[in-house]
């Protein structure tokens, strides 16, 4: 299969910021930075600069020492050893106050406004406006923060509660607040994760926005396209320590792949295995609530089904409605011959069929719990007699699966929300193994999963297709659709619009022509639903 090396047309860059924004000269410098903890290195050595005016993306595998670099940067960590310098003065103590007065802001990936406070208060909580009565002025507060907003050229109201704005908007008025009060070096962590379509575009647009005004900035990402979209230049840590640092016209996407992770683009997808003659899941008819029109399809034993189609398309609706977490209202779905009850997900799970959430925090994990807690809270009669948990034997079992997914942790009873992305979703996977799954179904398995654990969860998936698993993906990452499936539906408006085999999915026209088939350019049409949630 053929993969674009990706060498973009390079960005144009603000080499003179406009007065008062920031300082000529370099926004941000790191010296030689180190820092271990618990005696685990995590820093070494790492030297970086930031120009005026510029995006450079900071890429690798989680645990390289990316949010390490980005929380000393901002003031919330001491490093063991080096320096960092804003416009030239040094960041002596590890203060996030010290390190705001000195120009530099962060918006975390995690989120945290006070929902039930307006925008505008969000904007102004700690700095707000008074008259001269000593009472909040929150007339010129408002028209104050509607004035910050139009300057990104969003249209946010700000008497509105920050609960009522989508994830993306929130994103915009932690960057508004944060620039506001003149930072000329913003760090971005991974803020596209929980947005997509036309979300990341408004996004592109208020970066490109600072860019104008001079602002320097460090873009936390693992996605290629993004770092094509948006940054001028690509800097990579491996291991704690800097190992590419060019300008974005200068790299290609296997080069920047191999400097995360060591090793070839190519190598990220497994050899796939033969399917088998039986067919493991067979969806007949099936009418999922909110769309029009009938759905079959069948897999066989030992073959991996991709979903592919735009945001919004169906995908996960379908998936769940064939696990039963979603309601359908005629059809039938069976798993090697045995009839699944329509929405009835422990049916589902009684006949082999198993569910992997797109969103694993919300609903494949529950992240205060431990890591063992996790893998069988779906499987508890397996493991127990007589209402008593077979403690011995629960153990034995999840130990053994989370080797098999080469699980990096400190142990079956270190809580699920200290892990890295990558290992939560290898727990949501691996819990599967310590029983007879047939039917596995995945709903976007690798998003927000870092290139190098992206390729470790691709072997898990080939390994269990291998086993005589059958699999179904829905993805929305076009090169995990046409590496790692057999057979893909391509999915509009709830309905399969088109499939490829294998054979067409390795031709050169594959991802265009899976493109015309979503989005309707094919001279096929199908009917809109009514109602239609957008979540998948």
């Amino acid at each position: 299969m053929t993969r674009s090396t990706g060498v973009a047309a390079p960005r144009e860059t603000h080499d003179s910021p406009t007065a008062g924004d920031t300082v000529r000269g370099t926004a941000l410098e790191c010296r030689g930075l180190v820092k271990a903890f618990g005696g685990i290195s995590v820093l070494r050595g790492v030297s970086l600069t930031l120009e005026p005016g510029t995006v450079t993306a900071l890429a690798g595998e989680n645990g390289a020492g990316k949010s390490t670099l980005m929380k000393i940067v901002s003031g919330q960590v001491r490093p063991d050893a080096g320096d960092v310098f804003v416009a030239g003065e040094a960041l002596r103590h590890a203060d996030a106050r010290i390190a705001r007065e000195l120009g530099v802001g962060i918006v975390p990936q995690e989120l945290a406004p006070i929902l039930d406070m307006t925008v505008y208060e969000n904007l102004f909580a700690g700095r707000e406006l008074k008259r001269r009565s000593g009472l909040l002025d929150r007339r010129r507060m408002a028209a104050r923060a509607r004035e910050m907003l139009e300057v990104f050229g969003v249209d946010i109201d700000p008497q509105a509660p920050m609960r009522r704005l989508t994830v993306a908007l929130r994103q915009i008025v932690e960057i508004t607040k944060t620039t506001s009060w003149g930072a000329r070096v913003v760090l971005l962590d991974e803020p596209t994760s929980a947005i997509s379509g036309h979300e990341v575009e408004r996004l592109y647009g208020v970066v490109d926005k600072l860019r104008e005004r001079g602002v320097a900035m460090l873009y936390t990402t693992h996605k290629m396209e993004e770092i094509r979209a948006i940054a001028d230049r690509v800097v990579v840590l491996r291991d704690g320590a800097l190992v590419e640092d060019r300008p974005c016209v200068d790299i290609t996407d296997d080069e920047i792949v191999h400097a995360m992770i060591g090793r070839e683009l190519d190598d990220l997808f497994p050899e796939l295995s033969t399917a088998g003659d039986e067919v493991a899941l067979r969806v007949s008819d099936l009418h999922v609530t909110g769309y029009p029109e009938p759905v079959s399809f069948q897999v066989r034993a030992g073959e991996i089904v991709g979903l592919a189609g735009l945001v919004g398309a169906g995908r996960t609706e379908l998936l769940e409605a064939v696990f039963g977490s979603r309601a359908s209202t005629a059809g039938e779905i069976t798993v090697s011959g045995t009839a699944v009850r329509r929405h009835n997900a422990a049916s589902s799970i009684g006949a082999g069929m198993a569910l992997v959430p797109e969103d694993r925090k919300g609903a494949g994990l529950v992240l205060g719990m431990s890591v063992l807690d996790n893998a069988t809270l779906p499987r508890l009669p397996d493991f127990s007699l007589a209402g008593w948990l077979r403690g011995r034997a629960r153990t034995e079992a999840v130990d053994r699966a989370m080797t098999s997914v080469h699980l990096r942790s400190k142990g079956l009873g270190q809580q699920v929300g200290t892990l890295s992305g990558g290992n939560q979703q290898k727990v949501v996977l691996a819990r599967w193994l310590t029983g007879h799954v047939k039917v596995l179904l995945l709903d976007e398995p690798t998003r927000g999963v870092d290139v190098g654990a992206r390729s470790e969860i691709y072997r898990i998936v080939t390994d269990l297709a291998a086993s005589g698993m059958a699999v179904v993906m829905a993805s929305s990452d076009m090169a995990e659709i046409l590496g790692l499936a057999h057979r893909v539906h391509v999915i509009r408006d709830g309905a399969i619009a088109g499939s490829l085999d294998r054979a067409e999915l390795s031709s050169a026209d594959a991802q265009s022509r899976i493109f015309r088939l979503a989005a309707g350019l094919d001279g096929t049409s199908t009917t809109l639903p009514h109602t239609q949630d957008d979540a998948s």
